[in-house]
C-alpha cells in the first residue's frame, strides 16, 4: 500500500472577488517592482551540481534573496537530510525547530515548519530534516513532491520553490530533483567539476527535466586571459547548455560571525576593485 502522509495546512479561506490587476508589486517599501512571471506558479527549481563545494548552497541563498527583494515570494528548501547549511547562509540557524520530516510524521503543519526571514519579506526556509537525523524509509523519494504539492495548494502559494540539492547522485539527489521542473547547474571551470556537471545534466534529462541552465562559479579573468582557465563560454560549449550567469573569483562569499552566521561578499584587499562578483541573475 502506498504511503501518503497528510500535510496539514490551515483551512483555506474563501476566495474573494478578484481585484483590479495592479501594475506592479513592491518589496518591503524599497521601490523595486516585481516582474510578471510567465507560466504557472510556483516554479520549482533545483540547484545542483553533482560535485560538492562548487557553490550550490551559496547560489540558492542568493537567488532566494534576490527574488524576495523583487517582491516574489519564495520558499528555499534545504534538501540535504544530514548536512544542511542553507540555514546558516540565511542567518536562520537558531530558528529551525521543525522540519519537513516533522510535517510528514504528523507532528506539525507545513506552515509551522516554514521559517520566515525577518529582513526579506516573502522569503521562507524549509529544512528537510534536523542534523544527524535520518528520514524514515517509508517517506522514500517523494517527500519533496508531497511538500511542493502542498505549497501549491496552499492559500498563499510562493512564486518560486528553490531546492538546494545535496552533493552526489545518490538517494539525496533523487529526492531533491523529484518535484523539480527546472534546474540550475552550478559548476566551476575545472575538468573535475565539469565531468560531474555533464553527468548530472544527463541524469536530469533522463528524469524529464529539460529546462537546465548553468552558472559558472569562481571564474578568474586573469587566468582566462592567460589561457590557464576555461572561460564561461568554453564551459557553455562543453556542456551544451544555456548560460545563466557567472561569478568572478575576486568576490568571495565567506561566513562571518556576527549576531548570526550570514553570507556576505568580501572584496579581496590585494586586488583592484572591479565591477563583478556574484551576478544577480534575477535582477535583485
Amino acid at each position: 500500500m502506498a504511503f501518503a502522509p497528510r500535510l496539514l495546512l490551515p483551512p483555506r479561506p474563501p476566495l474573494p472577488a478578484p481585484p483590479a490587476r495592479a501594475s506592479a508589486r513592491h518589496s518591503g517599501g524599497v521601490g523595486r517592482t516585481a516582474p510578471e512571471l510567465s507560466g504557472p506558479t510556483p516554479r520549482v527549481v533545483v540547484v545542483t551540481s553533482g560535485k560538492g563545494g562548487v557553490g550550490k548552497t551559496t547560489t540558492t541563498a542568493n537567488l532566494a534573496a534576490s527574488l524576495a527583494r523583487l517582491g516574489l515570494p519564495v520558499v528555499a528548501v534545504d534538501a540535504d537530510a544530514g548536512l544542511r547549511n542553507l540555514d546558516l547562509l540565511l542567518g536562520l540557524e537558531n530558528r529551525v525547530n521543525l522540519t519537513a520530516a516533522d510535517v510528514l510524521a504528523g507532528d506539525c503543519r507545513l506552515d509551522q515548519a516554514l521559517v520566515r526571514h525577518r529582513s526579506l519579506r516573502g522569503l521562507h526556509l524549509l529544512c528537510l530534516s534536523k542534523p544527524r537525523s535520518k528520514l524514515p524509509l517509508a517517506f522514500g523519494s517523494k517527500i519533496l513532491t508531497w511538500v511542493a504539492d502542498a505549497l501549491r495548494r496552499g492559500a498563499d502559494p510562493p512564486a518560486f520553490i528553490l531546492i538546494d540539492c545535496p552533493a552526489g547522485v545518490d538517494a539525496g539527489f533523487v529526492t531533491a530533483i523529484a518535484p523539480a521542473e527546472e534546474a540550475v547547474l552550478v559548476t566551476t571551470p575545472d575538468i573535475t567539476a565539469l565531468r560531474d556537471a555533464d553527468r548530472v545534466a544527463g541524469l536530469l534529462e533522463c528524469d524529464g527535466i529539460k529546462d537546465i541552465k548553468i552558472i559558472v562559479n569562481r571564474v578568474r579573468p586573469d587566468l582566462v586571459r592567460g589561457e590557464d582557465m576555461m572561460s564561461a563560454l568554453d564551459v557553455q560549449e562543453m556542456l551544451g547548455l544555456p548560460l545563466l550567469g557567472l561569478a568572478l573569483e575576486q568576490a568571495t562569499w565567506r561566513l562571518v560571525e556576527r549576531d548570526a552566521m550570514t553570507a556576505v561578499m568580501v572584496e579581496e584587499q590585494e586586488r583592484p576593485k572591479k565591477k563583478g562578483g556574484f551576478f544577480s541573475f534575477f535582477g535583485g
